[in-house]
């Protein structure tokens, strides 16, 4: 096998799981269980280690078909709706994200985990190595999450959370937890942390006496949710993804993304309406999502205040005989009594 070499040679390649993962096979981890059953070949042999060095995929089969070169690797950005579990398929039949997923996508891999009823933003990537670049803690990936919850914190209690909490024996690293704003007996509260534990943000504010009844991902590094409806989909540029690998904590965030068709697609990635899937380009240059534009509402007559110039009334109509000059005013008869200090009108001589 001039291909392979063993793991006490000097490496002049990569794991074979390494390459297969890039590949979009699929995960590192999946790869490893794949070569345990036998089902990862070299010219014909199977694999016996997932650290196996392999200077290309030249001749690497699974299950028996060959495996392409890896291409750039690709990232997208899918608001997850509630509702729907981040897994390939459920035993108990419950619906998935590639249930409604166009079906005109490569085969992708997430980005890490959102439960059931979490929603927002969702990582989707061909490439195993991106993936693990972004899952890892010590990556320093920053996720920004905001949780609508019942009961009541105080700001300080959140401001402690930056020095890391312990509960029920599992610790949980640094946190950085603000108030956003109350509604009643609800508290909207913003989190920012870099591990992404199994369910990390309800257990917190849950130790905190809270009841999280919303929560959505808002960021996940560089990387915005941005105008994103849910159930649509959206790919990172290809210089942001580079520029992401280079750097992950300073990362650009993505200016423009190819939105594709919502929820309710059939398949080859078709409106179910049977309309053609509209294509647009969403800008984003702050790391948080900007708000989006109000209506403009016209301008409120303002009171008068002393001192104002009195606006101008709309003339009464004429109770009397219309002036015969046009666009003259027509002139009105007095009416009112002759008052004190007014000279008495002359009489007409006989």
């Amino acid at each position: 096998m001039p291909n392979a070499a063993t793991p006490e040679e000097p490496k002049s390649g990569h794991r074979i799981a390494k390459l297969l993962a890039r590949a979009g096979v699929a995960s590192r981890r999946e790869i490893e269980r794949m070569i345990a059953d036998g089902r990862v070949a070299i010219d014909g042999k199977p694999v016996e280690t997932p650290a196996t060095i392999i200077a290309s995929l030249n001749g690497v089969t699974v299950d028996g078909n060959p495996v392409a070169a890896p291409e750039p690797a690709r990232l997208f950005l899918y608001h997850k709706p509630s509702g729907l579990l981040v897994t390939e398929r459920d035993p108990a039949g419950r619906r998935t994200i590639y249930d409604q997923l166009p079906r005109d996508l490569p085969r992708l891999m997430p980005v890490g985990r959102l439960d059931l009823n979490t929603e927002g933003l969702l990582l989707l990537t061909t490439d195993g190595e991106l993936k693990r670049q972004l899952e890892l803690p010590s990556t320093g990936v920053e996720r920004a999450y905001r949780a609508r919850a019942y009961g009541q914190v105080m700001q300080a209690q959140l401001e402690a959370l930056i020095e890391g909490v312990e509960i029920e024996g599992v610790r949980y690293g640094s946190i950085n937890a603000n108030l956003e704003r109350r509604t009643g007996a609800n508290v909207w509260v913003e989190m920012i942390l870099t591990e992404g534990k199994n369910r990390e943000v309800r257990r917190v504010l849950e130790f905190l006496g809270l009841r999280v009844s919303r929560l959505i991902r808002t960021r996940y590094g560089p990387f915005l949710l941005g105008e994103l409806k849910p159930g649509e989909i959206g790919e990172v540029r290809q210089h942001d993804v580079i520029g992401f690998r280079r750097d992950p904590t300073k990362g650009p965030s993505p200016e423009r993304v190819e939105r594709g068709p919502r929820l309710g697609t059939e398949r080859g990635g078709r409106p179910a309406n049977g309309g053609r899937a509209d294509k647009t380009r969403q800008a984003s240059s702050s790391v948080m999502a900007p708000s989006a534009a109000k209506p403009s509402r016209p301008p409120r007559r303002k009171p008068s205040r002393p001192g104002d110039a009195e606006p101008p009334r709309p003339a009464k109509p004429s109770r009397g005989r219309t002036s015969p000059t046009p666009g003259a005013k027509p002139a009105r008869p007095s009416r009112r009594g002759r008052r004190p200090g007014d000279a008495r009108p002359s009489r007409p001589r006989s």
